[in-house]
């Protein structure tokens, strides 16, 4: 797993929260063995700085501005950012046993979730002001939402779905390719409704039927950031999606990019 991780404590993490407020890597089995399902490639419209100090967990784009979780911790953070500067206009940062992970938002609430303490939190939108913690059992890794649920991944094949005023899960599914578990599902985003999610520790997106849970394309990324980005910033793997529905633009990024990429997908 994660072995960059340490175990965090599970008892009331938020308690100090409230008071104070990689190279290409091959594909699983499971994703080379799907040849039939399509390939999408890409082309670069645009590239834009990121901080490459960010350990990149969670990524989503709400009027104008990017939102960002980065993990680690010690370093895990939630942050508003300029995108087209990379500028950090505004930023808390979480507990110092956090390992922060994916976020997404439900009307005025920005909602977080954490890797192993099996509890997320819920800040105010606009002030980044903590309001309440959440339970749920196992890890967390990625968010995102469509009109109705919230949607996150755990580091496996499966995808649960969260009520979005309860937060809590109302049911489940089953990502396959081929008939096959797809695991080490993460970061997560809903672009024009289906769902994708960056595989863990390959360059790899999948686009995913959330009404059945199969795969119906791969997205390859494989050199999105250029070899001297790589060799000067010693970044880690590919993480971070977000989607602009107004202007229909997608964009990606890596935990320690010194860049942010605006794609347009091209069928192979």
């Amino acid at each position: 797993m994660r072995n960059w991780k340490s175990t965090v404590c599970q008892a009331s993490f938020f308690t100090a929260f409230v008071c104070s407020c990689l190279a290409f890597v091959p594909v699983s089995n499971s994703v080379a063995a799907t040849a039939a399902i399509p390939t999408y490639g890409y082309e670069v419209v645009h590239s834009y700085p990121h901080d490459p100090n960010a350990f990149t967990q969670g990524l989503f784009f709400k009027d104008g501005i990017l939102y960002e979780s980065t993990g680690l911790q010690g370093r895990s953070s939630v942050r508003k950012v300029r995108l087209e500067t990379g500028e950090v206009l505004q930023k808390i940062d979480l507990p110092g046993q956090i390992f922060g992970e994916g976020i997404t938002w439900w009307g005025k609430r920005l909602i977080g979730i954490t890797w192993t303490s099996q509890a997320g939190y819920v800040l105010d939108l606009d002030s980044f002001a903590f309001q309440k913690e959440f339970p749920y059992k196992g890890e967390g890794w990625g968010l995102t939402r469509n009109d109705k649920e919230i949607i996150m991944s755990e580091g496996t094949a499966e995808l649960r779905f969260l009520d979005p005023e309860t937060l809590r899960e109302t049911r489940r599914i089953k990502v396959t390719a081929d008939g096959k578990p797809v695991d080490q599902l993460n970061e997560l985003e809903w672009v024009k409704g289906e769902i994708l999610s960056n595989i863990w520790q390959t360059d790899t997106i999948a686009r995913i039927d959330p009404k059945t849970g199969k795969v119906t394309g791969w997205i390859n990324l494989n050199g999105l950031l250029p070899m001297g980005d790589r060799i000067l910033a010693h970044p880690d793997v590919l993480n971070g999606i977000a989607y602009d529905a107004a202007k229909d633009r997608l964009f990606v990024t890596g935990k320690l990019w010194p860049k942010l990429f605006e794609i347009r997908l091209i069928k192979r």
